[in-house]
This record gives structure tokens, sequence and C-alpha cells, in this order.
């Protein structure tokens, strides 16, 4: 077999490959030999067509499974050979393949060259510095005091500002698609209302019946909205207006484990402080990233930025899921919001492209013992036993990705244990 490496660049390899003359006669006579045993060809009993009827009839099917069979095959020792280890499956083309001829063809792949991540030690990292004001305290108090409000309804006026309105409601588009709903509760100033639509509700009484149309502004988020009329018919059912407790001793006490206002407080502020501690750990750990992959020092190959952003738009699309929204209904703009992750991605992979090296570099390994704890971890998490999860990742594969994160966490606690860190508290 002869092969020919070209690079395209440092990380973009093309291979020319030839398989002789006499390997793909053999394939062909042998794939064309289990055709002949099971082939239906008019005039001859089964298996017993000559083997020149059988490729002549069946031609571009053999030479299909050869070319199957062999072209895998050939780039797998091509790659083992010259020692090079692709990041994704390489992409095959120019296939050229005749009885008689030489199969050629080329491949193209991303690999991974080995460099030097550099000293870690010269790695500069600020944390914010905790601190929870009694603004904060008291904004989270109030949070709370929304939380436990409860409704009560409004007899005697129409509807106010903040009130929640019960409606029947009929929508229709510029499209002329109309829709129904019954019992619908609008919360006056709620961020999700349409533009101008709480000013239509405003001193609307029980039994009131009345049709208005908004306009969606051009740069309204969901596109297909976005700069057009909707026509809207509303009958008020309702008006209800949510009543906070006073926040006092009482207040905490409902809460269920505080005996006092200042009890409740002073647990606020410690969770406070313990999601600012967590923020400032993220900040801290998305710079390390950010200076991990630009000391990458080649580009980003191309095959892992694209995985990243489909990665990405998958995760996106369950969350939407999680939140009973159908992705295909939710008005995105899935290519712009490809291109959009396209930045971070790259520096995403780069950054893990870095730590990659870092772990072999440093020999850092993961256990048994230490796989068995995360899996002991997370069966915590779900209620489930140890045995059950390690089971269901064994099925599904995925024991293998518990090795590759706790290693790459390995290797995040390694540069950092190496970084400098300034402002920490």
């Amino acid at each position: 077999m002869k092969t020919e490496f070209v690079d395209v660049n440092e990380t973009r390899k093309n291979v020319r490959v030839e398989i002789p003359t006499d390997v793909v006669n053999a394939e062909i006579d042998r794939i064309a030999r289990d055709y002949s045993r099971k082939a239906r060809i008019p005039g001859f009993r089964p298996g017993k067509a000559p083997a020149r009827v059988v490729k002549q009839r069946y031609k571009d099917q053999i030479l299909h499974d050869v070319a199957h069979d062999l072209i895998p095959r050939a780039v797998d020792d091509a790659l083992r050979e010259r020692g090079v280890e692709p990041v994704d499956t390489p992409d095959v083309r120019n296939v050229t393949i005749e009885e008689g001829q030489p199969l050629t063809f080329t491949a193209s792949f991303d690999t991974v060259p080995t460099f030097d991540p550099g000293d870690l030690s010269t790695i500069s990292l600020r944390r914010s510095r905790v601190a929870i004001d009694e603004d904060a305290v008291n904004a989270a108090l109030q949070r709370l005091r929304q939380r436990a409000g409860r409704f009560e309804p409004v007899e005697d006026r129409g509807i106010d500002h903040g009130d929640t309105a019960v409606l029947d409601l009929e929508r229709q588009d510029a499209g002329a698609d109309r829709q129904s709903h019954r019992d619908v509760s609008i919360e006056l100033g709620a961020t999700a209302n349409p533009p101008g639509f709480d000013e239509q509700l405003l001193g609307l009484t029980v039994g009131t019946t009345k049709s208005f149309t908004v306009h969606y502004p051009p740069d309204y988020p969901i596109g297909e909205l976005a700069n057009t009329d909707v026509s809207y018919t509303v009958t008020v059912k309702g008006v209800k207006r949510r009543v906070l407790p006073e926040l006092d001793d009482e207040f905490a006490k409902d809460l269920g484990e505080f005996d006092t206002l200042d009890a409740l407080r002073a647990r606020v502020r410690e969770d406070l402080e313990h999601e600012a501690r967590l923020a400032a750990d993220r900040d801290v750990r998305a710079e390390l990233m950010k200076q991990l992959s630009a000391r990458l020092p080649f580009e980003v190959p191309a095959s892992l930025v694209d995985r990243e952003i489909e990665r990405r738009i998958e995760e996106f699309a369950r969350r939407l899921q999680d939140q009973q929204v159908d992705p295909r209904q939710a008005g995105i703009d899935w290519k712009a919001f490809r291109e959009s992750q396209r930045d971070a991605a790259r520096e995403a992979v780069g950054a893990a492209l870095v730590l990659d090296e870092v772990t072999r570099r440093e020999q850092l390994m993961v256990t048994d013992e230490e796989v068995d704890q995360e899996v002991g971890r997370y069966a915590e998490r779900t209620g489930r036993t140890s045995a059950a999860v390690r089971a269901a990742l064994e099925k599904e594969g995925g024991l293998s990705r518990v090795f590759a994160g706790l290693r790459r966490e390995k290797s995040i606690d390694f540069a950092l244990a190496r970084a400098t860190i300034a402002g920490d508290t």
C-alpha cells in the first residue's frame, strides 16, 4: 500500500492512499463469491452463476462493498504507521475503484500535535472579594416575601399595575393564524408580556371585553414576531392582587426553621455569601480557561469547534424542553445562534486541548476509587443506588465520560494550584 501525507496546516492533514491491484481484485473475488451464493440470476441455478456474470450484474454493489471494506482498514493502517491520531473520523473523497486497477482515495483529518503549554506559574488570576451588603440581604428577603405572597380577589375597581388578570384570550397574527386560550393568568408588569399589552388592560373590570392590536418592534427577540402586528381580544374573568406577609418574626417562623427575623436574616446573608464565593470561583475558572486557550500555539481544529458548537446547541435545546418549550417552535434563528457560539466554542476547545497536554505531561491519572466516589455522589443526588448508576453507565458507555471528566478536573486543579490568584478572601 502506498501513502502520501500532505500537511494542509499544523492540524489539518491529507493522506492519499493507493491500495494495490492484487488486493483489490482479491476482495472483489471474495465479495463476488458471496453474491453468487445468494443471487438469483435467470438461467442459472442458485450458486451456479459464473463469477463473470455475477461481477457484471452486480458491479456497482460489489465495488461499493469492496471500498466499504478496504478503505477504513487502509486509513487505520496508514495513520498507525505514521503514528498519527485523528480527532474525528477522517473525511474520505476522490475514491477511484475498478477491477484490475489500484483503489485510490484521499482522506482528510484533523490532529493535535504535541506542544509546550508553558509555565503555568505565570498565569495571573483575580478572585472578586466576597462582600454582601444590607441592600442585597433586604432584596433577598423581599424575594422570599414575594414567593410567600397570596392572591386575593379584587372586586371594587378595574385592573391596575401589579394585578393579575384572569382572561379568556383570542390572538390572531398577520398570517391569520388564530389561537384561543381560556382562563389565562397575566400579571401586569411581567417581563414576558407583549410590548404595550399591559396598558391595554388597565382599568378593565370583570366581564369587560376589549379588542386591540399590539405592534412588536423590529428588535423583538422572537424573530417570527419582530415588526409584526398581532390582534388580541380579551374578556376579563377575574382580577387578583398579591398580598405580601409582614417581614417579622412570624414570617420567619412560617418558613419552618427560624425563631426570629434576625435568624432568617443571618441565614440569608450566609447563603448569599456562599453563592458569591461560588460565583467568584466560576469567574476565576473562566479566566483560567481563557488564558489557557491563548497558549495554544496553533489554530483550533475546525472539526472540534463544530463538535463543541453542536454540543452547545443540544444542551440549549434540552434546557428549552425542560421548560416545556418546543425548540422547533421557539422562533430561534438557529443559524445565527450557531455562529454566536463559535468564538466561545473555539476558546473552550483551545483550553481543553491545553489541559489535555498538561494531563499528558504531568501524568495525571484517575483511579478506580475516585470513579467509584463520583458515581456514589451522583447516586446520592439522584436517589439511586451506586450499583444501579454504575450499571446504567456501563450499559451506555458512560464510564469513559466519568473518567474524562475527573481527569479534566484534575488538570484544572493542577493549573489553579500553580497560578497566581490575587484578591483571595
